[in-house]
C-alpha cells in the first residue's frame, strides 16, 4: 500500500494523472460528446458517479471475494461485470427521473459501460495497492478530472463554431488538436504532485 495522502491522491487524480489528458482512457465519449456543455456536464456527472461508485463496488470484491480465494487473476472479468451491471442501474435512474438527460446523452450513457477510464481507475487501484480511503478518492478525483476535461472541451469547441477553422482541420481534426494542447497545459502542474 502506498502512503499517498488521500487528498494529495484526489488532486493528482483531477490535474497530474487525469484519466484523458494524462492517461489518454476514455478517449472515444470525451471527443464525441463533447459537442454541448449541459450534456458534457451530464455525461461527466454520470462517469463520476460510476467511477466513484464501481471504485469502492470493485476495491470490496477484489479485497474480501477475489482475494481470499486465490481469484485475483479473474479480477478483469469481475470488474467488467460489475461496471455494467452498475451502467444499468444508472441509466435506468437517469431514464426514469432526468428523461431530458437521458434523451440527450443517448447512446453514450450505456457506453460508460464500455468506457476505459473506469476499468482503467479500478486496475489502478489495485496495481497501485490503494487503501479504502485512497481508492475512493482515486475513484471521485478521476471522475472529476474527467468531467472539467469534458466541460473545458465543450466550451472550447463551442468558441471554435464561431471561428474559422481551416476547412481541413474541422470535427475530429482540430478537436485532437485541442486535447494536446489541453495535455500540454495540464503538464504545466506535473511539479505539483505525481502518481505512479
Amino acid at each position: 500500500m502506498t502512503e499517498l495522502n488521500p487528498f494529495v491522491l484526489f488532486t493528482a487524480s483531477i490535474f497530474t494523472s487525469n484519466m484523458i489528458l494524462a492517461n489518454f482512457l476514455g478517449m472515444c465519449s470525451f471527443i464525441a460528446v463533447s459537442k454541448d456543455i449541459k450534456t458534457s456536464l451530464g455525461l461527466g456527472q454520470a462517469v463520476t458517479f460510476v467511477l466513484t461508485f464501481t471504485t469502492v463496488i470493485n476495491y470490496f470484491l477484489y479485497k474480501y471475494v477475489l482475494i481470499p480465494m486465490n481469484l485475483e487473476y479473474l479480477r478483469y472479468i469481475v470488474f467488467i461485470i460489475s461496471i455494467a451491471a452498475f451502467v444499468q442501474l444508472v441509466e435506468m435512474i437517469v431514464e426514469r427521473h432526468l428523461p431530458v438527460l437521458h434523451h440527450a446523452l443517448g447512446i453514450f450513457l450505456p457506453l460508460i459501460t464500455v468506457n476505459c477510464a473506469i476499468l482503467g481507475v479500478s486496475l489502478f487501484m489495485v496495481i497501485r495497492r490503494y487503501s479504502f480511503i485512497q481508492s475512493l478518492a482515486f475513484g471521485f478525483g478521476s471522475g472529476v478530472g474527467w468531467t472539467m476535461a469534458i466541460v473545458a472541451l465543450a466550451g472550447l469547441k463551442k468558441r471554435l463554431n464561431e471561428s474559422r477553422v481551416p476547412k481541413g482541420l474541422r470535427g475530429g481534426g482540430i478537436t485532437l488538436i485541442i486535447t494536446g494542447l489541453m495535455a500540454l497545459g495540464f503538464m504545466g502542474f506535473s511539479g505539483m504532485v505525481q502518481i505512479s
